[in-house]
């Protein structure tokens, strides 16, 4: 594929790979590659937990919201956004309208393999993260889809493959246009 002459935005839950299959998607499609959190970090010289504690999720998706908002502004982006995201509809729109958003869907079993030892997500931090997992994907999947314009499931191959089932899409939505 030449070089893709849009924005690409991975929303998903956490464990879904974002930041990962960002990172080889903007590298096969010559793209520059940001991640939301990453940069909310950057700006404010604290990690999402302190934010978190701090500020309390309020406060971080703020934050995140005007975040979002300057970076889906640049051009020929691979981003990749915090699993909450989505949950404000400035966001969804700023994604849906800025970029083609790729929904890297997760079945809830994996996104907890995936995150089992990650101590850097403040909504796992609880007795039950099967539980909360499954709350969060249940309010989270009908914004993810109603965002989406390539829906990618992510079990089946790592990042490299769904990368190249990405681009696979992408260029059969290109063929459509």
């Amino acid at each position: 594929m030449k070089k893709y002459r849009g924005n690409i935005f991975l929303v998903g839950p956490m464990g879904a790979g974002k930041t990962t299959i960002g990172r080889q998607l903007s590298e096969m499609l010559r793209l520059d590659f940001v991640d939301s959190d990453h940069e909310i970090e950057a700006r404010t010289g604290a990690n999402i937990p302190w934010i978190f504690d701090v500020e309390g999720e309020e406060g971080f998706r703020l934050r995140e919201e005007s975040v979002i908002d300057l970076l889906t502004q640049r051009q020929q982006i691979v981003l990749a956004t915090g699993g909450g995201a989505i949950m404000r509809e400035s966001n969804r729109r700023h994604l849906h309208d800025r970029g083609t958003v790729v929904y890297l869907y997760t079945p809830v079993s994996i996104q907890l393999e995936r995150t089992a030892r990650d101590r850097n997500r403040p909504l796992l931090q609880t007795p039950d993260p099967r539980q909360r997992l499954t709350e969060l994907m249940a309010m989270r999947d009908p914004l993810y889809r109603e965002t989406a314009h390539i829906i990618m499931p992510t079990e089946g191959g790592g990042a490299r493959d769904v990368a190249m089932r990405i681009i696979h899409a992408l260029e059969a939505r290109e063929a459509l246009e």
